[in-house]
């Protein structure tokens, strides 16, 4: 007679990350809640491009997160192995209408009651893997709508003096929901996969955070100067968005089953790469970091030089010395606590399943059918695949 596996400590859904899950849902509803009121009361004031473009840029996030969740799920169901109860095509609609985020949210919080409550060590690691693919969408959404959204609300605030109460609501809900999801993505990550270790909570995960937050931050802020300086300067965005997407290309990475979503996902990551480093491959990333990073700081630098030099003394506005400062100082501590981070409290794992699935084939598509011969889920594959660091 056999028992089914019981859960360990690190393997157990337990309650508090229940009430993590909760968290981030609810940091995701007034992120997004936010920036539509936002957007609404510019188009309430006559402000139509700014109303556009805050509207554009939840749109634009919630669009991209819709395609990967759909496609995630059509992939889980060809495999057999989703536990959504719906059909390809019962899934469609909800995804056209942007509800497919609140679908995967509400699977979590209905499944993880039960899972709290299960001896079941595959009722444990489904809920890992299904809150790590959350993890992965909400991660799109903060690159590809709360940064953004903060950077235009600034280069609004700075560069016209038109300031709100939302605003700056709006502008602390993209700050703690890109805290949020650089962190909850890194520690779901870590937690799902076996073969790697957990990311400890405490110290190093505070740390982590602050690196992330702080370097973030002073991107942020010195991108904001730019495009005050001349809204023309948001070509150089494109530029570096370029720079990524190439990068990409030239790592090959293979996250999607098909081309054409493969060319999408790289595009992703050039915008990611814009306001963060990430390893894009999962492979050493000392290299790659610091020359990211001295870029990083000569970009910072140039954009402080560049509106100080082209802004005659009279029209140098009154914040720019303590948006400088805040640069500068945010862009040491940052820089500082990744040194720490990587130097002493970073957890070091093994080597990732996709390589050892696979060394040889090319192709996600030929790596996913190899994984299912030998019983690896398509989540776990996902979780590989993605984004490292």
């Amino acid at each position: 007679m056999s028992f089914p596996e019981m859960p360990n400590t690190r393997t157990k859904f337990t309650v508090l990350r229940y009430l993590h899950i909760v968290v981030g849902v609810t940091l995701y509803v007034v992120d997004v809640g936010t920036d539509i009121w936002v957007a609404a009361q510019f188009g309430c004031d006559g402000h139509y491009t700014w109303f556009t473009l805050t509207l554009s840029l939840v749109l634009s996030g919630s669009l991209v997160t819709q395609i990967f969740s759909y496609t995630w799920f059509s992939d889980d169901i060809k495999r057999r192995e989703s536990s959504c109860e719906m059909t390809r095509p019962q899934l469609i609609l909800p995804h056209i209408l942007q509800f497919g985020i609140f679908i995967r949210y509400f699977q979590l919080l209905k499944k993880g009651i039960s899972a709290i409550h299960s001896n079941n060590q595959k009722d444990h690691r489904e809920m890992f893997a299904m809150a790590t693919d959350m993890s992965m969408l909400r991660l799109f959404e903060t690159f590809l709508e709360s940064a953004p959204q903060l950077l235009l609300q600034l280069y609004i605030i700075l560069g016209h003096n038109h300031r709100s109460a939302i605003q700056y609501v709006c502008i602390a809900g993209s700050f703690l929901s890109i805290a949020w999801a650089t962190v909850d993505y890194r520690r779901w990550f870590r937690r799902s996969l076996s073969h790697i270790n957990e990311m400890p909570s405490g110290l190093p995960t505070a740390v982590y955070l602050f690196y992330k937050l702080f370097t973030i931050t002073s991107r942020i802020l010195s991108l904001s100067l730019l495009v005050v300086l001349n809204v023309y300067c948001t070509l150089a965005l494109a530029v570096v968005w370029l720079c990524g997407t190439i990068w990409a290309h030239v790592l090959k990475t293979d996250f999607c089953t098909s081309r054409f979503l493969e060319w999408f996902y790289r595009g992703v990551i050039g915008v990611i790469l814009i306001f963060t480093f990430f390893n894009v491959k999962g492979q050493g990333i000392r290299v790659s970091m610091i020359i990211y990073y001295e870029l990083y700081v000569l970009q910072n630098l140039a954009a402080l030089l560049s509106f100080y030099f082209f802004k005659s003394s009279a029209e140098t506005p009154g914040y720019f010395w303590p948006v400088t400062f805040t640069i500068v100082g945010t862009n040491v501590i940052g820089l500082i606590c990744l040194s720490l981070f990587y130097a002493f409290l970073h957890p070091s794992g093994q080597r990732p399943v996709v390589e050892r699935v696979a060394d040889e084939v090319d192709g996600q598509e030929q790596r996913y059918q190899i994984a299912e011969e030998l019983g690896i889920k398509s989540s776990e594959m996902r979780m590989e695949a993605f984004l490292q660091y």
